[in-house]
Protein backbone atom coordinates (compact mmCIF):
# COMPACT_ATOMS: atom_id res chain seq x y z
CA UNK A 1 0.00 0.00 0.00
CA UNK A 2 1.28 3.37 -0.95
CA UNK A 3 1.66 5.85 1.73
CA UNK A 4 -1.16 8.84 1.48
CA UNK A 5 1.12 11.52 0.13
CA UNK A 6 3.36 9.49 -2.50
CA UNK A 7 3.37 10.74 -5.72
CA UNK A 8 4.42 9.35 -8.27
CA UNK A 9 7.18 10.76 -10.49
CA UNK A 10 5.15 11.35 -13.51
CA UNK A 11 2.08 12.73 -11.15
CA UNK A 12 4.82 14.71 -9.30
CA UNK A 13 5.33 16.68 -12.97
CA UNK A 14 1.89 16.63 -13.64
CA UNK A 15 1.30 18.87 -10.39
CA UNK A 16 3.82 21.49 -11.28
CA UNK A 17 3.09 21.53 -15.13
CA UNK A 18 -0.83 22.15 -14.32
CA UNK A 19 -1.21 23.37 -10.70
CA UNK A 20 -0.02 22.96 -7.16
CA UNK A 21 -2.42 20.67 -4.98
CA UNK A 22 -1.04 21.40 -1.83
CA UNK A 23 -3.22 22.08 1.13
CA UNK A 24 -3.33 25.12 3.32
CA UNK A 25 -3.52 24.47 7.17
CA UNK A 26 -6.98 23.94 8.33
CA UNK A 27 -8.02 21.23 5.58
CA UNK A 28 -11.55 20.52 6.18
CA UNK A 29 -12.15 16.82 7.36
CA UNK A 30 -14.43 14.43 5.11
CA UNK A 31 -17.24 12.38 7.03
CA UNK A 32 -19.51 10.29 4.91
CA UNK A 33 -22.32 8.92 7.06
CA UNK A 34 -22.48 4.92 7.25
CA UNK A 35 -19.29 4.74 5.42
CA UNK A 36 -15.85 2.79 6.16
CA UNK A 37 -12.97 4.77 4.35
CA UNK A 38 -9.62 3.21 3.58
CA UNK A 39 -7.12 4.90 1.91
CA UNK A 40 -5.25 2.98 -1.03
CA UNK A 41 -2.68 3.75 -3.00
CA UNK A 42 -3.23 4.24 -7.13
CA UNK A 43 -1.35 1.27 -7.27
CA UNK A 44 -3.62 -0.56 -6.14
CA UNK A 45 -6.22 0.00 -8.58
CA UNK A 46 -6.43 -3.18 -10.81
CA UNK A 47 -6.62 -1.98 -14.09
CA UNK A 48 -5.77 1.71 -13.71
CA UNK A 49 -2.49 2.32 -15.86
CA UNK A 50 -4.78 0.14 -18.59
CA UNK A 51 -8.03 2.02 -18.24
CA UNK A 52 -8.32 5.33 -20.93
CA UNK A 53 -8.06 7.71 -18.47
CA UNK A 54 -8.23 10.45 -21.44
CA UNK A 55 -11.89 9.58 -21.17
CA UNK A 56 -12.53 10.11 -17.69
CA UNK A 57 -10.95 13.54 -18.01
CA UNK A 58 -13.30 14.52 -20.95
CA UNK A 59 -16.02 12.98 -18.68
CA UNK A 60 -15.04 15.19 -15.06
CA UNK A 61 -14.29 18.39 -17.51
CA UNK A 62 -18.59 17.93 -18.41
CA UNK A 63 -19.19 17.81 -14.20
CA UNK A 64 -16.73 20.58 -14.07
CA UNK A 65 -18.91 23.66 -16.25
CA UNK A 66 -21.49 23.24 -13.40
CA UNK A 67 -19.50 22.77 -10.58
CA UNK A 68 -17.62 26.48 -11.95
CA UNK A 69 -20.67 27.79 -13.39
CA UNK A 70 -22.84 27.77 -10.55
CA UNK A 71 -22.69 29.55 -7.09
CA UNK A 72 -21.60 27.07 -4.88
CA UNK A 73 -24.30 26.44 -2.16
CA UNK A 74 -23.16 23.05 -1.14
CA UNK A 75 -21.36 23.24 2.40
CA UNK A 76 -19.44 19.59 2.17
CA UNK A 77 -16.09 19.78 2.53
CA UNK A 78 -15.99 17.94 -1.35
CA UNK A 79 -17.68 20.25 -2.77
CA UNK A 80 -15.41 23.01 -2.28
CA UNK A 81 -12.22 21.00 -2.98
CA UNK A 82 -13.54 19.80 -6.16
CA UNK A 83 -14.94 23.27 -7.55
CA UNK A 84 -10.65 23.73 -6.37
CA UNK A 85 -9.42 20.58 -8.73
CA UNK A 86 -11.50 21.45 -11.45
CA UNK A 87 -10.16 24.70 -11.85
CA UNK A 88 -7.04 22.99 -12.35
CA UNK A 89 -8.86 20.60 -15.08
CA UNK A 90 -9.76 23.40 -16.86
CA UNK A 91 -6.21 25.23 -17.01
CA UNK A 92 -5.05 22.04 -18.03
CA UNK A 93 -7.58 21.37 -21.02
CA UNK A 94 -7.57 18.41 -23.14
CA UNK A 95 -4.99 15.50 -22.03
CA UNK A 96 -3.91 12.41 -23.18
CA UNK A 97 -4.28 9.31 -20.97
CA UNK A 98 -0.87 9.50 -19.52
CA UNK A 99 -1.39 12.86 -18.20
CA UNK A 100 -5.18 12.70 -17.60
CA UNK A 101 -3.83 9.76 -15.13
CA UNK A 102 -0.66 12.02 -13.74
CA UNK A 103 -3.41 14.77 -13.57
CA UNK A 104 -5.87 12.27 -11.21
CA UNK A 105 -2.63 11.11 -9.37
CA UNK A 106 -1.35 14.68 -8.41
CA UNK A 107 -4.98 16.13 -7.49
CA UNK A 108 -6.64 12.82 -5.65
CA UNK A 109 -6.16 10.19 -3.29
CA UNK A 110 -7.82 6.78 -3.57
CA UNK A 111 -9.93 6.20 -1.27
CA UNK A 112 -11.66 2.67 -0.99
CA UNK A 113 -15.28 2.95 0.27
CA UNK A 114 -18.22 0.86 1.41
CA UNK A 115 -20.92 0.86 3.93
CA UNK A 116 -20.25 -0.13 7.19
CA UNK A 117 -20.07 -3.83 7.90
CA UNK A 118 -19.54 -4.79 4.50
CA UNK A 119 -16.69 -5.34 1.92
CA UNK A 120 -17.53 -4.08 -1.08
CA UNK A 121 -20.13 -1.89 -2.75
CA UNK A 122 -22.92 -2.99 -5.26
CA UNK A 123 -23.81 -2.11 -8.85
CA UNK A 124 -26.70 -1.96 -11.21
CA UNK A 125 -27.08 -0.64 -14.73
CA UNK A 126 -29.42 1.80 -16.69
CA UNK A 127 -30.24 3.04 -20.47
CA UNK A 128 -32.24 4.90 -22.18
CA UNK A 129 -35.11 2.51 -24.29
CA UNK A 130 -35.62 3.62 -28.04
CA UNK A 131 -39.16 2.46 -28.84
CA UNK A 132 -41.43 2.90 -31.91
CA UNK A 133 -44.57 5.45 -31.20
CA UNK A 134 -47.11 7.59 -32.17
CA UNK A 135 -48.59 11.24 -31.96
CA UNK A 136 -52.18 10.09 -31.53
CA UNK A 137 -53.63 7.03 -30.60
CA UNK A 138 -54.20 3.87 -33.14
CA UNK A 139 -55.16 0.14 -32.30
CA UNK A 140 -51.03 -0.44 -32.18
CA UNK A 141 -50.06 2.40 -30.44
CA UNK A 142 -52.78 2.87 -27.29
CA UNK A 143 -50.66 3.48 -24.50
CA UNK A 144 -50.14 7.04 -23.62
CA UNK A 145 -46.70 8.73 -21.83
CA UNK A 146 -47.53 11.75 -19.95
CA UNK A 147 -46.38 15.34 -18.71
CA UNK A 148 -47.16 16.71 -15.59
CA UNK A 149 -50.50 16.94 -14.62
CA UNK A 150 -50.80 21.09 -13.51
CA UNK A 151 -52.71 19.90 -10.29
CA UNK A 152 -49.84 18.12 -8.78
CA UNK A 153 -48.05 19.83 -6.31
CA UNK A 154 -45.34 19.14 -3.83
CA UNK A 155 -46.13 19.47 -0.10
CA UNK A 156 -44.39 21.43 1.92
CA UNK A 157 -42.34 23.75 -0.58
CA UNK A 158 -42.67 25.47 -3.65
CA UNK A 159 -43.18 24.08 -7.01
CA UNK A 160 -40.49 24.47 -9.86
CA UNK A 161 -41.02 24.12 -12.88
CA UNK A 162 -37.74 22.91 -13.67
CA UNK A 163 -36.71 20.75 -10.87
CA UNK A 164 -39.29 18.37 -8.81
CA UNK A 165 -37.45 16.74 -5.87
CA UNK A 166 -37.45 12.72 -6.33
CA UNK A 167 -37.62 12.10 -2.73
CA UNK A 168 -40.71 14.68 -1.83
CA UNK A 169 -44.36 14.30 -0.21
CA UNK A 170 -46.92 15.63 -3.02
CA UNK A 171 -50.21 16.72 -3.00
CA UNK A 172 -53.55 17.23 -5.73
CA UNK A 173 -54.78 21.19 -6.17
CA UNK A 174 -58.73 21.17 -5.83
CA UNK A 175 -59.76 24.42 -6.62
CA UNK A 176 -58.32 26.51 -3.57
CA UNK A 177 -56.92 23.88 -1.70
CA UNK A 178 -54.35 20.77 -1.90
CA UNK A 179 -55.02 17.19 -0.48
CA UNK A 180 -52.12 15.02 0.30
CA UNK A 181 -51.83 12.37 -2.29
CA UNK A 182 -51.81 11.87 -5.84
CA UNK A 183 -53.28 9.42 -8.20
CA UNK A 184 -51.12 5.89 -8.31
CA UNK A 185 -50.73 3.67 -11.17
CA UNK A 186 -53.85 1.23 -11.33
CA UNK A 187 -55.92 4.76 -10.89
CA UNK A 188 -53.93 6.47 -13.80
CA UNK A 189 -54.04 3.24 -16.22
CA UNK A 190 -58.39 3.35 -15.41
CA UNK A 191 -58.43 6.66 -16.77
CA UNK A 192 -58.09 9.09 -13.90
CA UNK A 193 -56.37 11.39 -16.37
CA UNK A 194 -57.85 11.28 -19.76
CA UNK A 195 -59.64 14.23 -21.28
CA UNK A 196 -56.95 16.32 -19.87
CA UNK A 197 -54.45 16.21 -23.02
CA UNK A 198 -51.71 15.33 -21.16
CA UNK A 199 -50.62 12.90 -23.52
CA UNK A 200 -47.45 13.41 -24.80
CA UNK A 201 -47.14 10.31 -27.38
CA UNK A 202 -48.50 6.64 -27.93
CA UNK A 203 -46.36 3.86 -27.15
CA UNK A 204 -47.39 -0.25 -28.11
CA UNK A 205 -48.11 -1.82 -24.33
CA UNK A 206 -47.51 -0.83 -21.28
CA UNK A 207 -44.60 -2.95 -20.63
CA UNK A 208 -43.13 -0.21 -22.46
CA UNK A 209 -44.32 2.21 -20.82
CA UNK A 210 -43.09 0.74 -17.09
CA UNK A 211 -39.93 0.13 -18.53
CA UNK A 212 -39.37 3.89 -19.27
CA UNK A 213 -40.66 5.08 -16.57
CA UNK A 214 -38.19 2.56 -14.70
CA UNK A 215 -35.26 4.11 -17.03
CA UNK A 216 -36.44 7.56 -16.95
CA UNK A 217 -35.93 8.84 -20.23
CA UNK A 218 -36.91 7.26 -23.83
CA UNK A 219 -35.98 8.11 -27.82
CA UNK A 220 -39.85 7.88 -29.10
CA UNK A 221 -39.63 6.88 -33.35
CA UNK A 222 -42.76 8.36 -34.56
CA UNK A 223 -44.46 7.65 -38.11
CA UNK A 224 -42.83 10.09 -39.87
CA UNK A 225 -39.44 8.98 -38.67
CA UNK A 226 -38.83 11.90 -36.50
CA UNK A 227 -37.32 11.24 -32.72
CA UNK A 228 -38.80 12.18 -30.14
CA UNK A 229 -36.85 12.89 -26.92
CA UNK A 230 -38.58 12.60 -23.13
CA UNK A 231 -37.00 12.84 -20.04
CA UNK A 232 -38.21 12.20 -16.27
CA UNK A 233 -39.92 15.26 -15.24
CA UNK A 234 -42.13 14.12 -11.58
CA UNK A 235 -43.65 11.81 -10.22
CA UNK A 236 -46.93 10.85 -8.69
CA UNK A 237 -45.36 10.75 -4.37
CA UNK A 238 -46.06 6.63 -4.34
CA UNK A 239 -43.00 4.51 -3.62
CA UNK A 240 -41.69 2.68 -6.11
CA UNK A 241 -41.86 -1.31 -5.92
CA UNK A 242 -40.14 -3.57 -8.14
CA UNK A 243 -42.25 -5.95 -9.79
CA UNK A 244 -39.65 -8.26 -10.58
CA UNK A 245 -38.98 -9.11 -6.74
CA UNK A 246 -42.61 -10.13 -6.66
CA UNK A 247 -42.48 -12.53 -9.32
CA UNK A 248 -39.22 -13.57 -7.50
CA UNK A 249 -41.26 -14.04 -4.59
CA UNK A 250 -44.01 -15.72 -6.06
CA UNK A 251 -41.66 -18.16 -7.27
CA UNK A 252 -42.51 -17.45 -10.82
CA UNK A 253 -39.21 -16.22 -12.08
CA UNK A 254 -36.01 -17.98 -10.65
CA UNK A 255 -34.19 -15.14 -9.17
CA UNK A 256 -31.11 -15.84 -11.61
CA UNK A 257 -33.09 -16.01 -14.01
CA UNK A 258 -34.51 -12.42 -13.92
CA UNK A 259 -34.10 -9.40 -16.18
CA UNK A 260 -35.99 -6.86 -17.98
CA UNK A 261 -35.56 -8.99 -20.80
CA UNK A 262 -37.40 -12.36 -19.18
CA UNK A 263 -39.77 -9.88 -17.03
CA UNK A 264 -41.16 -8.36 -20.56
CA UNK A 265 -41.64 -11.87 -21.59
CA UNK A 266 -43.67 -13.24 -19.19
CA UNK A 267 -45.82 -9.69 -19.33
CA UNK A 268 -46.35 -10.53 -22.70
CA UNK A 269 -47.44 -14.21 -22.45
CA UNK A 270 -49.73 -13.28 -18.98
CA UNK A 271 -51.52 -10.58 -20.15
CA UNK A 272 -53.88 -10.17 -17.53
CA UNK A 273 -51.50 -11.04 -14.49
CA UNK A 274 -48.54 -8.42 -15.43
CA UNK A 275 -51.50 -5.98 -15.39
CA UNK A 276 -52.14 -6.68 -11.67
CA UNK A 277 -48.58 -7.30 -10.93
CA UNK A 278 -47.99 -3.83 -12.20
CA UNK A 279 -50.15 -2.07 -10.30
CA UNK A 280 -48.84 -3.48 -7.29
CA UNK A 281 -45.75 -0.81 -8.08
CA UNK A 282 -48.31 2.43 -7.39
CA UNK A 283 -45.68 4.84 -8.50
CA UNK A 284 -46.04 6.97 -11.94
CA UNK A 285 -43.81 8.68 -13.75
CA UNK A 286 -44.53 11.64 -15.45
CA UNK A 287 -42.15 13.15 -18.50
CA UNK A 288 -41.29 16.54 -20.56
CA UNK A 289 -40.37 16.40 -24.21
CA UNK A 290 -36.30 17.74 -24.37
CA UNK A 291 -34.83 19.55 -27.00
CA UNK A 292 -31.97 16.69 -27.55
CA UNK A 293 -30.87 15.49 -31.11
CA UNK A 294 -31.39 12.22 -31.90
CA UNK A 295 -27.55 11.66 -31.34
CA UNK A 296 -27.23 13.27 -28.01
CA UNK A 297 -27.11 11.71 -24.45
CA UNK A 298 -29.79 12.17 -22.27
CA UNK A 299 -29.49 14.83 -19.13
CA UNK A 300 -28.26 13.36 -15.97
CA UNK A 301 -29.19 14.95 -12.50
CA UNK A 302 -26.01 17.37 -12.92
CA UNK A 303 -27.16 18.81 -15.72
CA UNK A 304 -24.58 17.88 -18.18
CA UNK A 305 -25.02 14.75 -20.96
CA UNK A 306 -24.35 11.44 -19.55
CA UNK A 307 -21.56 9.55 -21.37
CA UNK A 308 -22.22 5.76 -21.60
CA UNK A 309 -19.82 3.62 -19.64
CA UNK A 310 -17.99 6.60 -17.95
CA UNK A 311 -21.57 8.37 -15.95
CA UNK A 312 -22.88 7.17 -13.15
CA UNK A 313 -25.38 7.42 -10.66
CA UNK A 314 -24.76 7.70 -6.96
CA UNK A 315 -26.61 8.94 -3.44
CA UNK A 316 -26.32 12.61 -4.17
CA UNK A 317 -27.19 13.07 0.11
CA UNK A 318 -23.69 11.29 0.87
CA UNK A 319 -21.59 12.35 -2.29
CA UNK A 320 -21.13 15.33 -4.73
CA UNK A 321 -22.15 15.55 -8.57
CA UNK A 322 -18.18 15.21 -10.20
CA UNK A 323 -16.75 13.05 -7.68
CA UNK A 324 -14.62 10.57 -9.56
CA UNK A 325 -14.84 6.50 -8.77
CA UNK A 326 -13.10 3.82 -9.95
CA UNK A 327 -15.20 0.67 -10.24
CA UNK A 328 -13.21 -2.61 -9.99
CA UNK A 329 -16.37 -5.55 -10.55
CA UNK A 330 -16.27 -8.61 -13.04
CA UNK A 331 -19.64 -8.16 -14.93
CA UNK A 332 -21.41 -10.46 -17.78
CA UNK A 333 -20.31 -8.15 -20.55
CA UNK A 334 -18.33 -10.65 -22.68
CA UNK A 335 -20.07 -13.18 -25.75
CA UNK A 336 -22.68 -15.03 -24.50
CA UNK A 337 -22.88 -12.51 -21.20
CA UNK A 338 -20.08 -14.24 -19.50
CA UNK A 339 -18.22 -12.02 -16.76
CA UNK A 340 -15.10 -9.88 -17.64
CA UNK A 341 -12.92 -7.41 -15.89
CA UNK A 342 -14.66 -3.99 -15.72
CA UNK A 343 -11.96 -1.45 -14.23
CA UNK A 344 -12.93 1.93 -14.77
CA UNK A 345 -12.98 5.36 -13.72
CA UNK A 346 -16.14 6.52 -13.82
CA UNK A 347 -17.41 10.03 -12.43
CA UNK A 348 -20.76 10.67 -10.67
CA UNK A 349 -23.13 12.95 -12.71
CA UNK A 350 -26.68 10.88 -11.45
CA UNK A 351 -28.74 9.90 -8.45
CA UNK A 352 -31.68 8.26 -7.36
CA UNK A 353 -33.59 8.11 -4.62
CA UNK A 354 -32.95 4.26 -4.39
CA UNK A 355 -29.63 4.48 -5.23
CA UNK A 356 -29.00 4.47 -1.40
CA UNK A 357 -25.96 3.95 0.44
CA UNK A 358 -22.54 5.26 0.47
CA UNK A 359 -21.08 2.43 -1.77
CA UNK A 360 -24.20 1.96 -4.02
CA UNK A 361 -23.79 3.20 -7.73
CA UNK A 362 -25.41 2.73 -11.22
CA UNK A 363 -23.48 2.79 -13.91
CA UNK A 364 -24.92 4.22 -17.59
CA UNK A 365 -24.51 2.26 -20.85
CA UNK A 366 -26.02 4.36 -23.47
CA UNK A 367 -29.59 3.99 -25.94
CA UNK A 368 -31.20 1.49 -27.45
CA UNK A 369 -31.34 -2.56 -26.97
CA UNK A 370 -27.81 -3.71 -27.06
CA UNK A 371 -26.88 -1.03 -24.18
CA UNK A 372 -30.64 -2.68 -22.20
CA UNK A 373 -29.23 -5.64 -22.50
CA UNK A 374 -26.10 -5.11 -20.77
CA UNK A 375 -27.70 -2.72 -18.41
CA UNK A 376 -30.60 -4.77 -17.76
CA UNK A 377 -27.70 -7.63 -16.54
CA UNK A 378 -25.71 -5.95 -13.64
CA UNK A 379 -26.51 -6.99 -10.17
CA UNK A 380 -23.07 -7.03 -8.96
CA UNK A 381 -20.70 -6.47 -6.09
CA UNK A 382 -17.62 -3.77 -6.58
CA UNK A 383 -15.03 -2.53 -4.92
CA UNK A 384 -15.91 0.91 -5.50
CA UNK A 385 -12.68 3.53 -4.97
CA UNK A 386 -13.92 6.93 -4.67
CA UNK A 387 -10.75 10.07 -5.53
CA UNK A 388 -10.99 12.31 -2.80
CA UNK A 389 -9.42 15.64 -3.88
CA UNK A 390 -5.89 16.37 -1.65
CA UNK A 391 -7.47 19.39 -0.40
CA UNK A 392 -9.61 16.81 2.33
CA UNK A 393 -7.84 16.08 5.35
CA UNK A 394 -6.09 12.85 5.15
CA UNK A 395 -6.34 11.78 8.66
CA UNK A 396 -10.27 11.56 8.29
CA UNK A 397 -10.22 8.92 5.92
CA UNK A 398 -9.13 6.14 7.82
CA UNK A 399 -11.14 3.51 8.58
CA UNK A 400 -10.70 1.82 12.04
CA UNK A 401 -8.86 -1.49 10.88
CA UNK A 402 -7.86 -2.50 7.66
CA UNK A 403 -10.06 -4.19 5.66
CA UNK A 404 -8.65 -7.23 2.79
CA UNK A 405 -9.37 -6.49 -0.90
CA UNK A 406 -13.01 -8.24 -1.17
CA UNK A 407 -13.53 -11.71 -2.54
CA UNK A 408 -16.08 -10.59 -5.30
CA UNK A 409 -16.49 -14.08 -6.70
CA UNK A 410 -17.20 -15.52 -3.26
CA UNK A 411 -19.61 -12.68 -2.62
CA UNK A 412 -21.88 -13.02 -5.92
CA UNK A 413 -21.82 -16.97 -4.96
CA UNK A 414 -22.88 -15.68 -1.23
CA UNK A 415 -25.28 -13.20 -2.66
CA UNK A 416 -26.82 -16.09 -4.88
CA UNK A 417 -27.40 -18.00 -1.79
CA UNK A 418 -29.08 -15.57 0.27
CA UNK A 419 -33.03 -14.34 -0.35
CA UNK A 420 -33.18 -11.18 -2.13
CA UNK A 421 -32.86 -7.89 0.05
CA UNK A 422 -35.38 -5.25 -1.69
CA UNK A 423 -34.59 -2.02 -3.36
CA UNK A 424 -35.63 0.07 -5.55
CA UNK A 425 -34.93 3.70 -7.54
CA UNK A 426 -36.23 6.73 -7.84
CA UNK A 427 -34.26 9.93 -9.08
CA UNK A 428 -34.75 13.31 -10.63
CA UNK A 429 -32.54 13.16 -13.55
CA UNK A 430 -32.08 10.68 -16.34
CA UNK A 431 -33.96 7.67 -14.69
CA UNK A 432 -36.14 8.26 -12.06
CA UNK A 433 -36.27 4.47 -10.36
CA UNK A 434 -34.08 1.94 -12.77
CA UNK A 435 -34.35 -1.31 -13.18
CA UNK A 436 -34.44 -3.20 -9.83
CA UNK A 437 -35.72 -6.72 -9.76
Amino acid sequence: MAAIGYLPPVAMACALLLGSASRPLGQPALTIPDAALEPVGFNDLKGWGLDDRAAAFRTFLASCRPTLNTPNNDLRPMAGALRAVCARAKAAGMLNSERAGAFFEANFRPVQISRLGDTAGFLTGYYEPIVDGSRLPTPIFHTPLYRRPDDLVVLGGPRSADAFPNKAAVGRKLDDRVVPGYFDRGAIEDGALDGRHLEICWIKDPIDALNIQIQGSARIRLEDGLILRVNYDAHNGWPYTPVGRLLIARNIIPKDEMSMDRLRAWMLLNPDAAREVRRTNRSFVFFRITGLGNGEEPIGSQGVPLTPGRSLAVDKALHVYGTPFFIEAELPLGRNRANTAFHRLMIAQDTGSAIVGPARADLYFGAGDEAGHAAGGIRHSARMVMLIPREIDPSAMRAPTPRPRPNLEAQAALKKSKPEAGKTRHRRGTHPHRWAP
